[in-house]
């Protein structure tokens, strides 16, 4: 069962690090098999949309692309492979900040300035994939924040639920273990009477007469 840690924090406050809360549940019988980070924390990065994209006058393997946010347009040196014109690609733009705080400044590659970079996953954090750009949905607007497409960074943890514990096979179950372990509130969402629902088919009140 995969348990975001921002969801759980909706039902019970963490007052734990991500590890620390795997081992209490793990030495509780819940075991955690895995810790994973989703999303990206990188900042002032955007879906840009390759308008053009030409050789290097100075460098065969790169090439010059036009990249525009829908607010700006900015020249581009690209080095992937799979960079193509009409793709939407992650575009960190001068003052951006991408994994291991590495800040994006105004370049000159084989003597052509560069604005900004089109980015692939490992450059934002998010695998070990070099070998190419990251390619977002056709059709993503461009000037769109990275984080509204792949949403907020997250961590998950990965739970090996074993049968005798059914009772933590959902948020709310989980978040119940979490406050036993940890001594924070419990906080469950608000529940109403449900409404009756409307009869399916004649009212059984209604009569009919027989055919003569």
């Amino acid at each position: 069962m995969r348990v975001p840690l921002k969801w759980l924090s909706d039902y019970v406050e963490l007052k734990v690090s991500a590890q620390e809360l795997a081992d209490l549940l793990t030495m509780a019988g819940l075991q955690v098999e895995l810790i994973e980070k989703v999303g990206t924390d990188c900042t002032g990065v955007v879906a840009g949309l390759v308008e053009k994209k030409e050789r290097h006058p100075n460098a065969d393997k790169l090439t010059l692309c036009r990249v525009t946010t829908g607010s700006g347009t900015s020249q581009v040196v690209c080095g992937a492979p799979n960079v193509e014109e009409g793709g939407v690609y992650p575009f960190a733009p001068i003052g951006a900040v991408l994994a291991g705080s590495f800040k994006i400044k105004k370049a000159k590659l084989r003597g052509v300035e560069s604005e900004g970079m089109l980015c692939s996953a490992r450059e934002l954090g998010l695998s070990e994939d070099a070998d190419g750009l990251m390619t977002l949905p056709a059709g993503t607007p461009p000037g769109t924040p990275l984080t509204q497409i792949l949403g907020e960074p997250d961590t998950v943890l990965e739970l090996s639920i074993t049968p005798n514990r059914p009772d933590c096979l959902s948020m709310i179950g989980v978040a119940r273990e979490v406050a036993a372990l940890t001594g924070a509130p419990l906080r469950l969402p608000e529940t109403g009477p449900l409404k009756e629902a409307s009869p399916i088919g004649p009212s059984a009140t209604s009569s009919t007469s027989p055919t003569s």
